[in-house]
């Protein structure tokens, strides 16, 4: 328990003497930096100008006069004798009679109610502002404080005369700003201006304003192109071909014409129709008509590929003018949008939110996991950041599945408020329920056709609208047991056919890979894997590799020899790839029906004379399946839930053709219908799917008035099946070098890359390029699989290259550090071992792998 201080001196600082920041030089000397009434006044600043970056539809409807006030007011809390005595005990020449007045206080104490945050709300209450108001100053840096115990004028805040001084700063920030504070109407627009606060504090903490005696007011603007918020330049009036090259279909000519306004769009129609280039041109013309701010395109898992980055670049590079800063950089998904926009503090690479995929969200343009914008509308940590990042751009939510709503992923509350952000939401599903789609359009659907557009503008009545239908292929389905699957795929490889085979987890993708290996290179066949867990740099190759080989711009190497590439769900979504035949471990009826989407996509591909269009389901009998879930399904069991594998099995077990896309709706209405009585073990997995819902809707808290802990992002279940994971660096050695202050790595690939100490004396540009090189080299994996956490004193010389979490609360280090050494063996950082439980080693061909001691 931490002794809390006695009462400080009844002498506060006066606002002249209060410090904000502190800068170092690249001697490391610690100065003083910005004062807080300059910090705040700077952040008001950019909070006002990125407010009048906005269209006024958005600004007049979200962002009221007076949301720059709050901005600035975030660090009114660095008011008072803790953050002041721990700010001025960090200055290389020591401030005594500063010192002598803050003798009592103890910083250490801070923790307790969340530091400078804590105290700033606890001001902004006692001011009469509003409650949402003084929790988006307690929120600013992602946690709710616990103010439970105290208010503004308690002693360790430093009494009534030091809250005397925080209301004077107040004062001092309405008059420079000449602003009042707003009326903020409910959560959600709570949580857009807590992101607004936000992401000003983080762009007004930037190195543009580290030196206090350099002029501000003139920077801001610079400061804002830096951080990305430009306005993207569009070349105007293209067509659709003009953009994608060839005919819209009719599906697509009725979406684009569907879509003239905000609201929600759900676009049914099978693998294949061309769904994502409907979805980028409805984009492309709302910009056009300045009803957007930019595209955030939510991709349905993590394990999804790259590639779908390089289609919607190809597009982004027809459409922007060639003067437009984002030409450059256009996604983040690459380490470009790193190494080139600024984007303060927190967007340093030690910072919270270098990690690509968390910054995309504030990007104009940005590929991303549906998991950060579900986290738009979750409570954790900077949670209200994503929301901020969300408010006016289209958001395209891409292969939205019964099955994902089904267990419980809270789409729904993400839509209902990506519509009061004035989004256009524009939902592509191969595979929605009637149910399903009531619920996310919150109507009662009538029509049952199928493709089909449903419309529910902002403005003006629902529509559901017919399409032409598709004409029906027949795909030969087999049910058959691994062994003869083996058997089966040598052969036909052998033949000259490309073979795709789908696992649910990556360890039996690997065991199966290395099953396959060794023998096909015996007949001349070439074998390959694809999974999540490689890392970044391996899995760009792989995927570029395979793609290529199973792809359009694959005709030339495709016909030169047999193929089998084995996988996990990578396979079954974004990626354009085209196999001769598959083979599948059974999943959920949408899964399947995506995985058959991988067979036979394209017309003009040449194959074997012997090739049918043909897929083998791996499964066991329903009745094992139902009477012990475990046992019969194994780790697919931990994937999916066990009910609807279940039910799946009951839909496919007796099928032998299937005609697609004609039967789709009817199957995945069979698997997914309620049923009026179940048997006792099937309502015992029903149970158990009905509980991991509630709890996943639990989590999905609106707002940031509702109680409950904040949870770090990382912890966040936002589906079914999600395991706590974490990021591994691995690297092959590393040599500390105290004399020249730096760390030589030896990355996997055998090159070198020297890492200073001091990364923030470097040029951001350099800083961030070594950062964007480490980050390559790292791998996710689920937490248990993982290294031994270890403490940052000994990965202090990457700290500033990775965020390893704020010391001030309770989080533990995000990264893993692991060597790799010659035979592939992952060691800790002291040669010892590296997980107590499991053999860890990893390989450029298969990956991390972890196998039970």
């Amino acid at each position: 328990m931490i002794k809390s201080p006695e009462p400080p001196s009844s002498s506060p600082l006066s606002l002249s003497q209060c410090l904000a920041k502190s800068c170092k030089t690249a001697q490391n000397t610690v100065l003083p930096g910005r004062l807080v009434f300059s910090h705040c006044q700077i952040v008001g600043g950019v909070a006002r100008a990125l407010m009048l970056r906005m269209p006024l539809w958005l600004r007049e409807t979200l962002f009221p006069d007076g949301s720059e006030l709050i901005a600035a007011a975030h660090d009114v809390g660095k008011v008072s004798p803790t953050f002041q005595k721990k700010i001025y005990s960090a200055l290389s020449q020591k401030d005594e009679a500063v010192l002598s007045a803050l003798k009592t206080a103890n910083p250490d104490t801070e923790k307790q109610w969340g530091g400078h945050a804590g105290v700033s709300q606890a001001t902004a209450e006692e001011q009469n502002v509003g409650c949402y108001i003084s929790q988006i100053l307690g929120q600013h840096h992602g946690f709710s404080p616990n103010l439970a115990m105290y208010q503004a004028s308690s002693e360790v805040f430093g009494g009534q005369v030091w809250q005397a001084q925080r209301a004077e700063l107040l004062t001092q920030l309405k008059q420079a700003l000449g602003a009042e504070f707003p009326i903020v109407r409910d959560a959600l627009q709570a949580r857009v201006l807590a992101g607004l606060t936000t992401v000003s504090d983080w762009i007004g903490s930037g190195a543009l304003f580290e030196d206090p005696n350099e002029d501000w007011q003139p920077k801001i603007e610079q400061a804002l192109d830096l951080a990305g918020f430009i306005q993207p330049q569009l070349k105007p009036g293209l067509s659709f071909p003009d953009v994608f090259v060839f005919t819209p279909k009719d599906t697509q000519i009725k979406l684009i014409e569907a879509v003239n306004n905000p609201g929600v769009y759900v676009l049914e129609a099978p693998m294949g129709l061309g769904k994502t280039e409907a979805a980028l041109y409805v984009a492309y013309q709302l910009l056009e008509r300045k009803l957007a701010t930019g595209i955030y395109f939510a991709l349905p898992t993590q394990l999804t590929s790259d590639k779908i980055h390089e289609r919607v670049n190809a597009f982004l590079t027809k459409i922007l003018d060639d003067e437009s800063p984002h030409k450059q950089a256009l996604l983040v998904h690459g380490n470009a949008w790193l190494k080139q926009f600024e984007m303060g503090e927190e967007g340093n690479p030690d910072g919270a939110w270098f990690a690509q995929g968390k910054r995309g969200i504030l990007a104009p343009f940005a590929v991303g996991t549906v998991d950060q914008a579900l986290m738009a509308v979750m409570n954790v940590k900077h949670g209200f950041v994503r929301t901020f990042g969300l408010a006016g751009k289209v958001v395209i939510l891409d292969e939205v599945h019964s099955y994902d709503s089904f267990t419980g992923t809270i789409l729904d509350a993400l839509v209902n408020a990506l519509r009061q952000l004035h989004c256009t939401v524009i939902v592509l599903s191969a595979t929605l329920t009637q149910e399903r789609r009531a619920k996310l359009l919150g109507i009662t659907p009538e029509a049952n056709d199928y493709p089909l557009i449903t419309a529910q503008p902002n403005v003006g009545k629902p529509e559901e609208i017919a399409v032409e239908v598709i004409p029906d292929v027949s795909v030969t389905i087999g049910h058959q047991q691994e062994t003869n699957a083996i058997e089966e795929v040598l052969r036909r490889a052998e033949e000259g056919q490309q073979v795709l085979w789908i696992e649910n987890t990556v360890k039996e993708a690997q065991d199966l890979y290395k099953k396959l290996a060794g023998r096909a290179s015996g007949i001349g066949v070439a074998c390959g894997l694809l999974h999540s867990r490689f890392s970044k740099i391996d899995r760009a190759a792989n995927e570029k590799t395979w793609t290529t080989h199973f792809g359009t711009d694959g005709a030339e190497t495709r016909t030169q020899q047999g193929r089998i590439l084995v996988g996990t769900q990578v396979l079954e979504q974004s990626l354009d790839i085209d196999a001769d035949f598959l083979v599948t471990r059974i999943a959920p009826t949408d899964m399947l029906l995506q995985r058959l989407g991988r067979l036979w996509r394209h017309a003009e591909t040449s194959r074997p004379p012997t090739a049918r269009r043909e897929a083998w389901i791996l499964a066991p009998g329903l009745a094992a399946a139902i009477a012990a879930p475990d046992r019969a399904l194994g780790s697919t069991a931990k994937v999916y839930a066990p009910y609807v594998l279940c039910r799946s099995l009951e839909v496919w077990q007796d099928i032998t053709s299937v005609l697609l896309p004609g039967q789709i709706r009817g199957l995945i209405e069979a698997t997914y219908l309620k049923r009026q009585s179940e048997s006792e073990d099937m309502r015992k997995h029903l149970h158990q799917v009905d509980t991991t819902r509630d709890r996943l809707q639990r989590l999905a808290l609106l707002g940031l008035a509702q109680a409950g802990t904040t949870q770090p992002e990382e912890k966040a279940q936002t589906r079914h099946s999600d395991q706590d994971s974490t990021e591994v660096l691995l690297i092959r050695a590393y040599q500390q070098d105290q004399e020249k202050r730096g760390t030589q790595v030896t990355l996997l690939n055998g090159d070198r890359l020297w890492v200073p100490y001091n990364g923030r004396a470097m040029s951001r540009k350099k800083w961030r390029e070594i950062s964007a090189t480490l980050m390559q080299n790292t791998v996710k994996v689920a937490d248990y699989l993982a290294p031994k956490a270890i403490s940052k004193k000994q990965i202090h010389w990457l700290g500033d290259y990775f965020y390893l979490g704020r010391p001030e609360y309770e989080e533990s280090v995000m990264l893993r550090v692991a060597l790799v050494d010659e035979s592939g063996s992952v060691k800790a950082l002291d040669r010892s071992e590296v997980n107590d439980s499991y053999r860890v080693s990893y390989d450029a061909t298969i990956g991390y792998q972890a196998s039970k001691k």
